[in-house]
């Protein structure tokens, strides 16, 4: 999730390099680090969306199945690395946060147009897999694309992405759309819960000791939900259990919406520049080149990786991956950067996915525990937009950029009835504020001259 192409870690001296094989046990425990890193970062997002758009339970448990099993499956093809497909580092995949927005704006329009809830999700998935191809592309021009998005750009489309989800994470914490339909919405026990989980995340993160800070979402979590328990705020189960959910291609077929394609192809480039960033910080922690054609050759089996892993996703049901970036921080602190423990995740993954147990009972997570953990982790993406354009010279020029940028995105966001008397292409074009914003960024960056000692820069990098 966040992104960090500049960043000049010494590698800690590395117990495990790249293709060591720790033994078994010593694999196990390295690949549950791992898990406890991103297992609530791969659940949120479709517990999220399927929440938001109301989709029945049976349908949001099989959504989520399929997330955690195109994750291991992802994982796996990056770091095994097929032909000039993959990373071959230890770089895992799960189902992305910057999609967010786009899907569930598309989702609730379908919805009040009184479009059925497969049709909604065919459309979803099929707008997803037209859009992949963009980062398939992207990787064959990488070092075009940096010019045009350049660091400037991607800092200010992260940002967006941020802050526009943060409304859903205060939704959550209210009690979610349930809740302000109902007129409970904001409720005192609602807002104790999630108060709850936020606390416990940032008495975790005073900690001295990584692997409790590691681990501090995933905790809060599971207090919050257990402490909801026992107010009598758990959902209870409903019907059996079906003891394996397989793996069915299309299962809602495939459909188009075309208000939710340019957000997807926009969020898609995004996604690839943060995919770039994640490698770079992945080959720096694990003691591998950081410049040179092995480097060049593994940014773009990542990009290539990306887009075809989301195709995979809208294949199989679920929403798009991106590369994982909590994992360098468990690389770094575990000295362990062998693909052998990066194997052991998938796998496991896959296994978690297969089992519906798992899905039905994080779908019983309570709103207000999702809103806690889910504050934190928007927050973290629009700090890590923050953190990309302070590398920046932020100059007039940039300052400038940023405040239309952010004017257009943010103003969209908030109120997209602006647009209503608008001609259908540009209503589609513009309807979410993240791609407002971004096209704005682009289009500025392209008109607005650079100063003297940039164009100098620039020249000498052209050269170069």
């Amino acid at each position: 999730m966040s992104h960090d192409p500049h960043h000049q870690a010494v590698p800690q001296e590395l117990v495990y390099k790249l293709h060591d094989k720790p033994p078994f046990v010593q694999s196990l425990f390295a690949a549950i680090q791992h898990l406890l890193a991103l297992f609530v970062a791969v659940i949120t997002p479709p517990l999220i969306i399927c929440q938001t758009l109301g989709i029945p339970a049976a349908d949001t448990s099989h959504i989520i199945s399929m997330s955690l099993f195109i994750t291991g499956v992802a994982s796996f093809i990056q770091m095994k690395r097929f032909g000039p497909v993959g990373t071959g580092l230890l770089s895992i995949q799960g189902t992305s946060f910057n999609f967010l927005g786009p899907i569930i704006a598309s989702g609730l329009a379908m919805k009040d147009g009184g479009v059925t809830t497969e049709a909604m999700l065919a459309a979803i998935f099929g707008t997803a897999l037209l859009a992949a191809p963009t980062e398939m592309i992207l990787s064959r021009f990488l070092h075009l694309a940096r010019r045009v998005i350049s660091p400037l750009v991607s800092g200010i489309i992260v940002t967006l992405i941020g802050l526009t989800l943060i409304q859903l994470g205060l939704t959550s914490i209210g009690g979610g759309f349930g809740a302000i339909a109902g007129g409970t919405f904001g409720a005192l026990d609602n807002l104790a819960l999630a108060g709850t989980v936020l606390g416990i995340i940032i008495l975790m993160n005073r900690s001295r000791n990584p692997y409790v800070r590691l681990s501090s979402i995933l905790v809060a979590m599971v207090t919050g939900t257990l402490l909801a328990w026992t107010m009598g705020k758990l959902a209870p189960l409903e019907g059996s259990l079906p003891s394996m959910a397989f793996p069915i291609p299309l299962q809602y077929g495939l459909g188009f919406d075309a208000s939710l394609f340019i957000p997807l192809v926009l969020v898609f480039l995004i996604t690839a520049l943060e995919g770039i960033g994640d490698t770079t910080a992945t080959s720096e922690v694990s003691g591998e080149p950081v410049s040179g054609p092995v480097y060049m050759r593994r940014l773009k089996g990542c990009v290539l990786g990306d887009g075809i892993n989301s195709s995979l996703a809208s294949v199989f049901n679920t929403f798009p991956v991106s590369t994982f970036s909590q994992n360098n921080g468990v690389i770094q602190m575990t000295g362990v950067a062998s693909r052998h423990v990066g194997f052991f995740v998938a796998g496991i993954l896959v296994l978690m996915g297969l089992f519906p147990a798992i899905s039905t009972l994080v779908q019983r997570i309570p709103e207000p525990v999702l809103g806690g953990a889910t504050l934190v982790m928007f927050g973290s993406i629009a700090a890590a937009g923050v953190r990309i354009l302070s590398r920046e010279r932020l100059d007039r020029r940039a300052l400038f950029i940023m405040a239309i940028s952010f004017g257009m995105g943010l103003g969209i966001a908030q109120r997209p009835d602006i647009l209503q008397f608008m001609p259908e292409l540009i209503k589609n074009v513009f309807s979410s504020g993240i791609a407002a914003g971004g096209i704005t960024a682009i289009l500025m960056n392209l008109i607005m001259p650079l100063s003297r000692p940039q164009a100098e820069e620039a020249a000498e990098t052209q050269q170069a």
